[in-house]
């Protein structure tokens, strides 16, 4: 697939076919927007009437000797799965390959994030069905996060080949990718070889690091979805954060900035402990220094020019080869050592299921250890009698568990405090909607005229009614517009990225102002107060507040670049609210880094999105300009 501009550079990919198989497709609308969705729809529908797979390449790619015969051989061999034969060092799942590569996997299954499609290979008859697909749910997705969402809708997985055998040419992107820098293959072999006797069987990690836009996370399986966190809470969990610090403070740091070292540090000891998780043999030196040449350029891409980044190569890779020794070492140190889970004392119940639970892990971490049930059913796992708090998300809306049902079980329980997670919503509206200064807790003192505010304020009269009548402690704590993995869509944030991802664009009001929380930020605000017996009423929590332009601009570089409109106010807004209350009363301050977390919110709308949210993908209907159904 290829515009008009890049047709000599098809061609010549074509030529490399021996039998001549190749066809070059050249996008319908070439003076359109640029997108690789347009192209994709006739470059999969051309498949050969006596096809058994159907292989798409983009026009920016390297191939391996001898790619054509592999390709022949592995088709014949996993014929029911879908085959990436690269994958870039800027992704999630560079992570997936350079654990295959340390611990001599050929091939590894991909993790939830958009598809490397740069040279993907499809069974014949899925290949067919992708146009159909994408003119129902592309909507101006892009097109590898649309091949995600079709792979995964016919319960297709998608093998990476390890190492890659296509790699990215280092020319300027025609579908608009090139902010997002200097792009290569994790792992790359300049030969391509497949013998019908190799071990087809493919790897599934169940923890996955990686670096990426100069941050160290990493994927873990949680039962039935992945959990994406910051390396340095996942190794703070398995009680390996310390050893790992120390062995930064020991290194010979390189001359480079001192956030890099310490995320490449933290990435390649991760990958270090998962790789000690997995077999006690030693990585190939030379597999491993080529893997860790890729780190420092895929996590730093964004940031720096490939002029810059080219000197920084043998510098991160020198120190990660040392941190992946450390992070081996300090597995084998501890493997079998038990770490006893103390039993729960917080039950978080109500709102996403996903997101509660996220928020029960979260309260663990910061020492206040929580489990998610989606009733208070005593009978149900892990619920325990007599908790010592529950943590209640609330919603303006039915979500088939009443409020009246909780206080009823919550009693039932002995539930010892109940803290009701409210919304800044219940302050929209009101005489003082245009007061400039930040609403204070008690600057609302009587039943709002705004509807939605209204039903919060009810709720919260709900609880505390019920705290009064059985002589419970209740606290009600009104939360700024969460932002994170599994944040509720009805926000503005949400809205705004869900019209990024699509390319359609902004409407913003002048003279709003914004006000967000970070799903960290939630968790150990919650943690702050129940540290201390049940003090104030009523808190408020927020991160950070911004204006329309200034929140737009997040929007624009943390989901998709996008443009905007200006229009009058619709109705009454969230107004921002103070925080002094919570910090005079329990010394908590936002510490989260809020464009980290709104950047995670924006991955998890475009990539993890697909199991939970019904109709988040459907056209839109005529008149409706929004295309989100909300869940």
């Amino acid at each position: 697939m290829t515009h008009p501009r890049r047709r000599a550079a098809a061609e010549a990919i074509a030529a490399k076919d021996p039998r001549g198989r190749v066809r070059v497709v050249t996008d319908p609308d070439p003076s359109g927007p640029p997108t690789a969705l347009r192209t994709a729809n006739p470059s999969w529908s051309c498949v050969g009437a006596d096809a058994t797979h159907h292989v798409v390449f983009q026009d920016d790619v390297l191939i391996a000797e001898d790619f054509f015969p592999c390709v022949e051989k592995v088709a014949a061999a996993v014929p029911d799965e879908a085959v990436a034969f690269y994958e870039g060092w800027e992704g999630r799942n560079s992570g997936v390959v350079r654990l295959g590569a340390l611990t001599g996997a050929q091939w590894a299954y991909a993790i939830d994030e958009h598809v490397p499609s740069l040279a993907l290979m499809l069974p014949a008859d899925a290949a067919r069905g992708y146009e159909r697909f994408a003119a129902e749910h592309g909507n101006g997705w892009p097109y590898d996060v649309v091949i995600q969402r079709y792979l995964k809708a016919l319960d297709i997985p998608v093998r990476i080949a390890v190492p890659s055998t296509v790699d990215h040419d280092d020319v300027p992107s025609i579908a608009g990718n090139s902010t997002h820098g200097w792009r290569r293959a994790t792992f790359f072999t300049d030969r391509a070889a497949f013998s019908p006797d190799d071990n087809t069987a493919c790897a599934a990690f169940s923890l996955v690091p990686f670096y990426q836009y100069g941050e160290s996370k990493c994927a873990v399986r949680q039962e039935d979805r992945w959990e994406y966190l910051d390396t340095d809470r996942y190794l703070r969990r398995i009680g390996l954060l310390g050893t790992c610090e120390e062995g930064l403070a020991a290194a010979d740091r390189p001359d480079l900035p001192d956030t890099v070292c310490r995320q490449v540090w933290l990435t390649a000891f991760a990958t270090g402990v998962a790789v000690a998780a997995l077999t006690d043999r030693d990585p190939e030196p030379a597999v491993a220094a080529a893997v860790m040449e890729s780190l420092g350029p895929g996590g730093l891409c964004e940031e720096y020019t490939g002029a810059e980044l080219v000197p920084m190569i043998p510098l991160v890779r020198d120190l990660a080869l040392a941190a992946l020794d450390a992070g081996r070492a300090a597995h084998r140190a501890t493997a079998g050592t038990p770490r006893p889970a103390p039993a729960p004392g917080v039950v978080v119940t109500g709102g996403d299921p996903a997101f509660g639970a996220q928020l029960a892990r979260l309260l663990t971490d910061a020492g206040r250890t929580a489990v998610h049930a989606e009733r208070l059913d005593q009978a149900a796992h892990a619920v325990p009698g007599a908790p010592d708090a529950v943590i209640h998300l609330g919603s303006p809306h039915d979500t088939g568990y009443p409020l009246a049902d909780l206080l009823a079980d919550a009693e039932k329980l002995g539930a010892r405090r109940l803290v009701h997670a409210s919304s800044a919503a219940v302050y929209r509206g009101g005489a003082a909607e245009d007061r400039v200064e930040d609403r204070a807790e008690d600057s609302l003192r009587e039943r709002p005229e705004d509807a939605e505010a209204r039903l919060w304020w009810d709720a919260e009269e709900q609880c505390r009614a019920w705290g009064r009548q059985t002589g419970t402690p209740v606290q009600i704590v009104r939360f700024a517009e969460p932002v994170g993995p599994h944040a509720p869509l009805d926000g503005v944030l949400a809205d705004w990225m869900l019209r990024a991802w699509t390319r359609r664009p902004m409407t913003l009001v002048e003279g709003r102002r914004h006000q967000i929380v970070d799903y960290r930020d939630m968790a150990d605000a919650l943690a702050a107060l129940l540290a201390r017996p049940a003090g104030p009423e009523i808190c408020n929590v927020a991160s950070a507040g911004y204006d329309e332009t200034a929140f737009a601009e997040l929007v624009t570089e943390t989901a998709r670049r996008t443009p905007w409109e200006r229009a009058d106010a619709p109705g009454p807004h969230t107004p921002l609210m103070s925080t002094a209350l919570i910090t005079a009363e329990t010394g908590w301050r936002p510490a989260a880094p809020v464009h980290n977390g709104a950047r995670a919110q924006a991955q998890w709308l475009a990539c993890d999105t697909h199991d939970d949210l019904v109709g988040l993908w459907r056209t839109p209907d005529p008149g409706d300009d929004t295309g989100v159904r909300r869940a």
